[in-house]
């Protein structure tokens, strides 16, 4: 009894400051994209707009759910819970640094792969539940391009393990502490910042969503708290991919230089610095980008993407073998 209370307060402690971030991250998101493009954004609600997240959540929680009529009720329900669920289960296996994490499990780098790769569920049971064409179509173009984008990530994935000998994603952050993976992998970290993009049906490869031709894509027919929960596990998709981008190559919760003045900041301040640095970077991509045709998405991932990461896993493992330098 004494472990499962402790085991709850973890993960009380880890899914109540994700759910904060995730509704400020949607601030952060209206604001610089305000200042971008010379709009005002939130600024009403609150000090300087700060408290409009939770006038957005509250105003979705007090609306009433539509159930379309010809929808298979008990999967159209279950799909945004499922969306939900899976993006808060990825973070008991990642490290916000030595020691600090739910489950520092051996294989967590499968672990995170494999929990990406469920998300897909979600987003394509809500297309078909809804029993609606744009729904549909908006799932079956998610499902295509998750799936295409998830192989040259995991290709990418493959590359960092070569260089480190260990699928835990502490020992990955370890193995930078000579010198961040951004630096000799700076074209894969780059790929996979792309790709990241499109596994999180981002602009400008938010195709699943293109407003213009499917009207929302698969969560049209959602509304009230089933939107409500599609939209968390999109963020808290961000987040996570931002999270991995940082402990795979910039380092994790490591300082950018090792003397002692940085040695004194907590490690949870870095991280979140340089995960900070990675959402920005997200939301200068939407701002900045157009949207892309569907089979420009998907020539980008199958004959640019999957030949470049494949390319480096050839090209690491036989420098590694050349020079003696495989880990373990």
């Amino acid at each position: 009894m004494f472990f499962l209370f402790i085991l709850v307060i973890q993960i009380l402690a880890l899914t109540i400051p994700l759910l904060l971030a995730v509704a400020f991250v949607t601030l952060a998101e209206r604001k610089v994209m305000a200042s971008m493009q010379r709009r005002k954004g939130p600024n009403v609600v609150g000090f300087v707009g700060l408290f409009q997240p939770i006038a957005d959540g509250l105003k979705l929680m007090v609306k009433e759910p539509v159930l379309p009529s010809s929808s298979n009720v008990v999967i159209f329900l279950v799909a945004p819970v499922v969306t939900f669920l899976l993006s808060q289960v990825a973070w008991a296996a990642l490290p916000f640094g030595e020691g600090m994490v739910i489950a520092d499990i051996d294989v967590g780098l499968l672990y995170i792969f494999g929990i990406s790769s469920l998300g897909v569920y979600g987003i394509i049971t809500a297309g078909w539940s809804s029993n609606s064409k744009y729904g549909f179509l908006g799932s079956l173009r998610s499902a295509a391009q998750m799936v295409s984008y998830e192989v040259s990530i995991g290709l990418i994935l493959i590359t960092v393990l070569l260089c480190v000998g260990s699928l835990n994603l502490t020992e990955i952050v370890k193995g930078q502490e000579e010198v961040w993976f951004l630096i000799p992998l700076f074209p894969l970290a780059l790929l996979f910042f792309i790709s990241a993009l499109a596994e999180t049906n981002r602009a400008p490869f938010d195709l699943p969503e293109a407003e213009a031709e499917l009207v929302a894509g698969y969560n049209v027919e959602y509304s009230a708290m089933g939107f409500t929960l599609f939209f968390l596990g999109e963020y808290t998709n961000i987040l996570v991919m931002s999270t991995l981008c940082t402990l795979f190559f910039l380092g994790g919760w490591l300082p950018p230089i090792d003397l002692l003045p940085f040695q004194w900041v907590p490690p949870l301040f870095w991280l979140g610095l340089k995960v900070n640095l990675i959402v920005f970077l997200f939301i200068w991509v939407r701002a900045a980008f157009p949207r892309y045709r569907y089979d420009q998405l998907m020539r980008l991932g199958w004959k640019v993407f999957l030949p470049l990461s494949l390319g480096w896993v050839v090209f690491v493992s036989g420098v590694l073998i050349s020079f003696d330098a495989l880990p373990g």
